[in-house]
């Protein structure tokens, strides 16, 4: 046998292939992708008196929030339901919804992201994180992610309240969550000998890739194209199947498309907020004119 056989692989002594994992993915990710289904699974055996408790409990509303902190909001379209039936119905729905699912129900804020309004929601929203939650919970490890995942689920709400103060249509789905996580994969992915700057694939556990490559400032970021690129073709079609998705016929209703900014901001701005802290550097590694660099 020559000397120059590779053997790198031991599955070709034994006759045997290596196995790929199908999904290779961290434990926290494959998780709360089970949690999503889960939930989703779940409320499709229960009542639809069930179902809607469940929607009027966890989903996020709006309007709920806004009458909770500004009670007085209220009052205008009180004063104008006299002379306008429209104003009237709206404000006997109002009320009648504000007595069976009242309160602030502030824990609606994440909540929301854990409902979903079919099986290709959940779906196409396990997928997404699937697909960027690998590289994100590598570098920031179990609990940094889901506090990643959380603030970004949280901010998307509030960046839809700010837009739809008195908007009583419940708010569900964690595509704002997902919109936060390929923000902050953005941050260190395209980096040289990190998930994308390389050889490997992001979603990988390839030791080629390095999970830990520092996130460079966000200035100097915004300055590589790879980088601008990826961003401006999520803005682009968030704006497109998510603020045109009932127009173009891609949703039977609308879509809480500024949420995902609310996500995806939260994620490329606060992404430091949740990295892990960088090791100081070696006294050891030579500078980078000692190096030849």
């Amino acid at each position: 046998m020559s000397r120059d056989d590779d053997r790198s692989d031991p599955g070709q002594w034994t006759g045997q292939r290596r196995r790929e994992p199908i999904v290779n993915a961290p434990a926290v990710v494959v998780a709360l992708v089970v949690a999503l289904i889960g939930v989703y699974a779940i409320s499709q055996f229960v009542s639809i008196d069930a179902q809607d408790n469940l929607i009027g409990q966890l989903a996020f509303v709006p309007g709920r929030l806004t009458l909770a902190f500004f009670p007085n909001a209220l009052d205008a379209l009180r004063q104008r339901a006299n002379g306008d039936p429209d104003a009237l119905q709206r404000a006997q729905e109002i009320r009648s919804f504000l007595y069976y699912y009242g309160g602030a129900k502030p824990w609606t804020l994440l909540t929301y992201a854990f409902l979903h309004g079919g099986w290709a929601h959940v779906g196409l929203n396990s997928v997404w994180i699937i697909a960027f939650g690998p590289p994100v919970a590598r570098r920031l490890g179990p609990a940094r992610f889901l506090a990643l995942f959380a603030a970004t689920a949280i901010a998307g709400a509030l960046t839809h309240w700010l837009f739809n103060m008195m908007d009583f249509t419940p708010v569900i789905g964690a595509s704002a969550a997902d919109s936060g996580l390929m923000a902050a994969a953005a941050r260190f992915i395209f980096e040289p000998g990190g998930p994308l700057g390389g050889s490997a694939g992001f979603s990988r556990a390839n030791s080629v890739a390095d999970f830990n490559q520092p996130a460079p400032p966000l200035r100097r970021l915004l300055r590589e194209r790879r980088v601008v690129m990826f961003l401006g073709v999520w803005l682009i079609a968030n704006f497109v199947f998510g603020a045109g998705a009932k127009t173009l016929g891609f949703a039977d209703g609308p879509v809480a498309w500024l949420a995902h900014m609310g996500g995806f901001a939260m994620g490329l701005f606060g992404f430091p907020l949740f990295d892990r802290p960088s090791p100081p550097p070696s006294l050891e590694t030579p500078l980078e004119d000692d190096a030849g660099v």
